[in-house]
């Protein structure tokens, strides 16, 4: 009975077999290695890099991809790891050397996550390969030996994630975003058709609506696995950041049209047909991220778009009846969709390799990619060198924490000395609540394996039976423990390591007590500097950073209303201020959703709260190219008008600052509003000015309303869903 208990809560665990496969191919190799190394060719130095190398690439690597990618990964990363084992080779003639090199090594390991997330997942496996040489015995001449078993180990490694039992492909990022790409598509289709066709009901009831939103919500970041999201600094996943983002502001768009949609049909000639053609445009577009697919054509939707702009007046008849304000809404709804689909169809091809055309109307929103990926790199790393960069904090508490663990190693003069660094990188969390929750487990299974691992050598002294059991140990080890929990996977991975000592430098039954030891140490030393150094983790620096990052959009809002009342210059330096501190608030925010969280701090909004920010570059961009600076001068009752809204929405923006920054609640937001509800604010005006001006004061009023919908989505009133929410 426990034994068919265990097996179901393995199979529930792990329902692919992609764990037990995975521990599979790491046994087999581990073992080859290891039995070649150490029984064929009698090298235990050998033996021992072979073996740890394989556990750091094969265990503690987390690589994306499917199979070649991930054999590709490892075997470009051996300049690398050899860089590493020469350092920690070198500088292992003391133990301060070996300290200060720990310092500056760990640092820069952890940091090199900036500028691409995904290094994130080879920082544990190159830190243990540097941590590993830098223990005595100092021995630089058996440093072939040691490069020449780290570089078997992964050579071997990378060809069995091709040959043997490769995992499943996983549904990449490109192919959620092409299956969002055509549902937002599908529900296009429906809002053109509720515009020129008859129809009943709410829009909101339509699957296809629903459908919509939840592909949308699958291309969020933090639904996805660092290892495959697009959080790098390069071109390609900046395009495809700015094509998800087109993507939920077209969706948004199409929501409120069909929101303002009137009950009969009304054959508009402007917003359905251009609808139409979005939805071919985006559905297309989606499709070419499909490798070998040719580039998207907007030939047709520019065509679409001269036509919607030629057919975009305001006001029909004879010149003396009042424009028609909800049809220029609803003309304003479908352009701006269009703007936003095709950035999303450049985004597209920026994010297949083409360059943006310097005369494309975008070209300035895709213009990093002009630029070397070593510049664009730089961008991203001098912005997180800032005090309040959650990147910055982690890579700074690990690099001093293995720093004082290499430094107690070695004054205490433990034996085996690499364990103590390990249990710190174990224990140690962005958070000290993380990383006291780590703690139990930890010091619970070292406690265990070590009280096994010690009867195991009272009880048994020939290192024969070591050499047999190998295999065992390391597929409990790396494959069972791992889906029963940490525990059980800290415990089965000391009786490993002492099966594997066994064989290497005998000591008894001792080697358990040492092992013991040694982790309690590097547990208290990664307890005490998680305690100590930024001990609330990434949820300070997220509100933070989330306040100015409001502020700085609150700015930017102001700024763009004036320069098109020609009140003040192009907002160029407010929109930059935005940007730069778009890249802190996202790095904390994908932190954050990695720690453990207070439930009683669990009160913010964050994917709200980040969207009111988002919104806000795309947007203004979009509307400065449409509506040039100045283009509302002169008209008074305009300017105070849109003044009064940037006001309000500058209170909300600050409102919802200070909730963030202080976890308190902060009063009345502005509501939605559709075109219906500005009718009663722009109907006293139409005397006073030219249809274009009109036209002018309608888009950026729209505007106005779509950033205030995203605010109000923050905290939507009780029993309401405003146009945009995600069904659920």
């Amino acid at each position: 009975m426990p034994a068919t208990s265990i097996l179901g809560r393995l199979r529930r665990r792990d329902p692919g077999d992609a764990v037990l496969r995975r521990a599979a191919r790491l046994t087999l190799v581990a073992s080859v290695v290891f039995y070649g190394c150490r029984y064929g060719a009698g090298s235990t130095v050998l033996a021992t890099y072979g073996l740890f190398g394989t556990i750091a690439a094969g265990s503690f690597a987390q690589l994306p991809g499917p199979a070649p990618q991930r054999a590709r990964i490892l075997v470009t990363s051996l300049p690398a790891v050899w860089a590493l084992i020469a350092a920690g080779s070198l500088l292992a003639w003391s133990t301060w050397s070996a300290a200060g090199g720990m310092l500056v090594i760990g640092f820069v390991v952890a940091f090199a996550g900036v500028g691409n997330p995904r290094l994130v997942g080879l920082a544990s496996a190159f830190q243990l390969f540097y941590i590993l040489a830098s223990f005595p015995p100092y021995q630089p001449g058996t440093l072939p030996q040691r490069l020449g078993g780290v570089t078997l180990a992964i050579v071997l490694l990378a060809a069995a994630e091709v040959l043997l039992w490769p995992d499943p492909v996983p549904v990449s990022y490109r192919q959620r975003l092409t299956a969002a790409a055509d549902g937002v598509a599908a529900f296009l289709d429906v809002a053109a058709g509720r515009l020129s066709g008859p129809h009943t009901g709410p829009g909101g009831q339509d699957p296809r609506r629903e459908r919509a939103y939840d592909l949308v919500a699958a291309i969020e970041l933090r639904r996805n696995p660092p290892e495959w999201a697009p959080s790098a600094a390069g071109a390609q996943d900046r395009a495809l950041r700015i094509c998800a983002s087109a993507l939920r502001e077209a969706l948004a768009e199409a929501d409120r049209l069909t929101a303002d949609a009137p009950p009969e049909p009304i054959g508009d000639p402007t917003a359905a047909p251009l609808l139409r053609s979005c939805a071919d445009t985006i559905r297309a577009a989606g499709r070419t991220l499909t490798p070998g697919a040719p580039p998207v054509r907007l030939d047709d939707l520019d065509t679409a778009i001269g036509r919607a702009e030629t057919a975009y007046v305001a006001g029909e008849g004879d010149g003396h009846d009042p424009p028609d304000v909800a049809r220029l809404c609803r003309d304003a709804t479908a352009l701006a969709l269009a703007d936003q689909t095709r950035v999303f169809a450049t985004g597209v091809r920026v994010a297949t390799g083409s360059r943006p055309d310097g005369e494309d109307a975008h070209a300035g929103l895709f213009g990093y990619a002009r630029h070397s990926s070593w510049r664009l790199y730089w961008w991203q790393f001098r912005s997180h060198l800032a005090p309040r960069s959650s990147h910055l904090h982690s890579s700074l508490r690990v690099a001093v924490a293995l720093a004082i663990a290499r430094v107690a190693a070695g004054v205490l003069h433990t034996t085996h000395g690499f364990w103590v660094l390990l249990a710190t990188l174990t224990v140690l969390r962005t958070s000290a609540a993380d990383t006291r929750t780590a703690l139990r487990p930890a010091v619970l299974g070292t406690v265990a394996g070590a009280v096994v691992s010690g009867g195991l050598m009272l009880v048994v002294d020939k290192p024969i039976v070591y050499a047999v059991v190998l295999p065992v140990t390391l597929l409990l080890a790396f494959g069972v423990g791992r889906l029963l929990g940490p525990v059980w996977q800290q415990a089965l991975f000391t009786v490993l390591l002492t099966v594997v000592f066994a064989q290497l430098s005998p000591e008894g039954w001792r080697l358990a007590e040492t092992r013991l030891v040694d982790v309690l140490l590097g547990a208290v030393i990664g307890v005490l500097a998680g305690v100590a150094m930024w001990p609330r983790g990434a949820s300070h620096d997220l509100r933070h950073n989330a306040t100015g990052y409001l502020r700085a959009s609150a700015d930017a809002v102001e700024q763009t209303v004036l320069a098109i009342l020609g009140g003040a210059p192009p907002p160029d330096r407010a929109l930059d201020r935005v940007r730069r501190r778009m890249i802190l608030v996202d790095s904390s925010y994908c932190q954050y959703h990695s720690e453990r969280h207070h439930p009683h701090r669990q009160q913010v909004n964050w994917d709200a709260v980040l969207s009111a920010g988002h919104h806000v570059v795309p947007g203004a961009e979009s509307l400065l190219r449409r509506n040039p600076p100045g283009c509302l001068a002169g008209w008074p009752a305009a300017a105070d008008l849109l003044r009064d809204s940037a006001a309000r929405l500058r209170s909300a923006y600050d409102d919802v600052a200070r909730e963030v920054a202080h976890g308190r609640p902060a009063g009345p937001r502005p509501l939605r509003s559709d075109c219906a509800a500005g009718l009663d604010r722009i109907r006293p005006l139409l005397g006073e000015a030219g249809p274009q001006s009109v036209r002018h004061l309608v888009e950026v009023d729209r505007w106005l309303s779509g950033l205030a919908d995203s605010v109000a989505r923050i905290h939507p009133p009780v029993g309401s869903e405003p146009a945009g929410i995600q069904p659920r």
